[in-house]
């Protein structure tokens, strides 16, 4: 269901409107409310970016001077399965709260993106047991799992900021009828 504000005129018209598709329904916020895997996704997900940070600047230390291949490679190893992780109980709580285990349609380009953050971060993990590249085009190759991964995360983060921003604004219509703008509800297109 979208919910639109503004100028609109008439109840299938939304130009001069602002319109957003919710994160959740009542239900679904129930569900994710309840489920124990939003607890594990909420310390997963800074861990794994403390990690990632951590790793970063070990992968720099070691493409700047040469030094520190094996904490770096460590380093990246964790990463990778703290994201193995982080997928599978994601796809554990997106089952939970719509339904499927993957591409519910509020998360399917953050879902989709990951696939290739995996794939990378995989693609590593292969490359460091087959041996295929030196440790400098590993740790090149880690850098470019992290760069999807930086891109992944701001979906992420960009998505749920919009849903906060949007929740705290229908709280604040509900708190102050008078002040608000018009609000139409429409059927998804």
């Amino acid at each position: 269901m979208k919910k639109c504000r503004g100028s609109a005129s008439s109840d299938s018209d939304t130009v001069g409107s602002v319109c957003h598709t919710p994160l959740y329904t009542p239900e679904q916020r129930s569900r994710r409310d309840a489920s124990v895997w939003t607890v594990v996704q909420a310390i997963l997900a800074p861990l794994q970016f403390l990690v990632f940070l951590i790793s970063l600047v070990l992968v720099f230390r070691y493409l700047g001077t040469g030094a520190g291949e094996t904490a770096a490679t460590i380093s990246i190893v964790i990463k990778t399965l703290l994201l193995y992780a982080i997928m599978v109980t994601g796809a554990i709580w997106e089952r939970e709260v719509f339904g499927r285990y993957l591409f519910a349609p509020v998360f399917f380009w953050e879902d989709f993106v990951s696939m290739f953050v995996l794939a990378l971060h995989t693609a590593y993990l292969v490359v460091l047991a087959t041996g295929v590249l030196d440790a400098r085009g590993q740790m090149v190759l880690a850098l470019v799992a992290y760069a999807a991964y930086v891109l992944n995360a701001g979906q992420f983060l960009f998505k749920l900021r919009a849903a906060r921003l949007a929740a705290a604004a229908e709280t604040s219509t509900a708190d102050h009828p008078a002040n608000s703008h018009p609000v139409n509800s429409k059927a998804p297109t």
